[in-house]
């Protein structure tokens, strides 16, 4: 028996492949294929089956293209009702895969249709249980991300609560957790960087597993401070739910290379957005005016899935030579489907040509402590309400970026902004779509940590001053 996490960090999201005496389930996977159909090829293996825990609301699952190439069954837990062919179990269902059997456990909460998935060897053990979003480590899923239901987030963290204690609690101190995601996703709150634990381990340390826990406890922890998550995840919940294009076809239309004035064209005739994917320390030095930085060296997806609303939406990109596909597959990851192509020869093309050029004026965090010692300034903090309120620089705003569109109303165009973040990136993001809304705007090179390195007051430092 072979079991392999296929850890994602962009979407902190992990896919897994079991292979037994030939045969292979695939649990979760990736829009992109053809890395599972490889390993199984490798191994002299079949793929049997394609197991979803859930209708994902954070990325396009590959389960409907991999179920075609390989013949494999799609396999959902209780009360899913997808779009397609695949085989809805029922509770405590065994679904034989070489020498071993993975038992469907209806676990409803994150969604009503969530499973864990239970591993037993030959001999009948529990060895292991893929958790989905039910059981992180650290962490248990959000209960507001299910499609359209009558049941409140309150209903659906009862129904966890029910699924923690009656399913999961009781299996073996010894089982391994294998969650459908780590740090980083949106779909917990305190989740820890491991990617998988035992259970035993799971019952000492995750909060939501208090053993003397009551119902109303656990709701009340699980709900509470959740705020309103990526304008995507219901959308791709629906493109799980209901079906999507073959990931080839998408592959095919946002892999082609356009010349400038094809590009230009493009860009004008089809209302497309231009994303800028190059490093965060090279965007703001120049540009194509109004074009939006979303790096690919970081949470690219995630962040495209925050801020660009429409999933619909043109989108013409530039990429660093080598890196288009590495762009429209990530794209197609979080459901943005209509890239229409890249600029042949990237931004140099654009310079070469002689078109014009924009800038993101930028400042050093020594430079932002003298102009803030001077007087006083805008300063937005882009990080999350839950970073700021960890520390943060005396008197300034948070702005978060995640919720930058609804919170426009909230600056004027009149006042100059500067920006910053953790470390530079999401600032970058802020400041290219304020700056292409008409807002002044100057980017705080290193973000917080550099700040750290100042004398600039930040809250924890006023607490031991004001100690002193």
């Amino acid at each position: 028996m072979k079991v392999e996490q296929i850890y994602t960090g962009c979407l902190a999201e992990a896919a897994y492949y079991i292979e037994s005496n030939g045969e292979v389930a695939i649990i979760d996977p990736l829009r992109e294929i053809k890395p599972y159909i490889e390993r199984a090829e490798e191994n002299g293996a079949k793929i049997k089956f394609v197991l979803e825990t859930h209708f994902h609301a954070d990325f396009v699952s590959g389960h409907i293209d991999l179920a075609k190439k390989t013949g494999a069954k799609i396999v959902f837990g209780p009360t899913a009702q997808p779009n397609f062919e695949a085989h809805v179990a029922t509770d405590g269902e065994f679904l034989k895969l070489g020498n071993v059997s993975i038992v469907v456990l209806h676990t409803p909460g994150h969604t009503m249709e969530s499973s864990t998935f239970l591993l037993r060897d030959e001999n009948g053990k529990d060895i292991a249980i893929f958790t989905g979003d039910t059981l992180f480590i650290g962490d248990v899923g959000r209960p507001d991300l299910a499609i359209k239901t009558d049941l409140t987030r309150e209903d659906l963290a009862a129904h966890l609560f029910d699924s923690l204690r009656n399913k999961i609690m009781p299996l073996a101190d010894g089982v391994i957790v294998y969650p459908g995601h780590g740090a980083g996703s949106s779909c917990g709150k305190k989740m820890s960087k491991q990617t998988q634990d035992t259970l035993g381990n799971q019952k000492l340390f995750n909060y939501a597993l208090r053993a003397d826990m009551t119902k109303e406890e656990f709701v009340k922890e699980v709900t509470d401070g959740l705020v309103d998550p990526p304008q995507y995840f219901p959308k791709n919940a629906v493109m799980n739910k209901m079906g999507y294009d073959s990931v080839e076809e998408v592959m095919q239309r946002g892999l082609v290379a356009r010349d400038l004035e094809e590009f230009i064209s493009l860009a004008d005739s089809q209302d497309a957005l231009i994303l800028d994917t190059r490093p965060n320390t090279v965007f703001p030095k120049s540009f194509i005016p109004n074009s939006i930085f979303i790096g690919i060296d970081d949470n690219f997806a995630m962040w495209v899935g925050a801020l660009i609303t429409d999933l619909k939406q043109p989108i013409l990109f530039i990429a660093e030579p080598g890196r288009e596909e590495e762009v429209v597959t990530r794209l197609a990851r979080v459901g943005y489907d209509n890239a229409l192509g890249y600029l042949k020869g990237g931004f140099n093309a654009w310079v070469n040509a002689g078109k014009e050029t924009d800038t993101l004026p930028e400042i050093s965090a020594e430079e932002l402590e003298k102009l803030y010692k001077a007087g006083k300034l805008n300063i937005l903090d882009v990080r999350k309400e839950s970073e700021f309120e960890a520390e943060h620089i005396i008197g300034v705003q948070n702005f978060p970026l995640d919720f930058i569109n609804k919170n426009m109303a909230e600056i004027s165009p009149e006042k100059t902004y500067y920006v910053h973040c953790a470390g530079g990136y999401r600032s970058v993001i802020a400041g290219s779509i304020l700056q292409s809304r008409g807002f002044k705007v100057v980017n705080v090179q290193g973000g917080f940590k550099a700040v750290k390195t100042t004398d600039l007051p930040t809250t924890e430092l006023h607490e031991q001053k004001t100690e002193l």
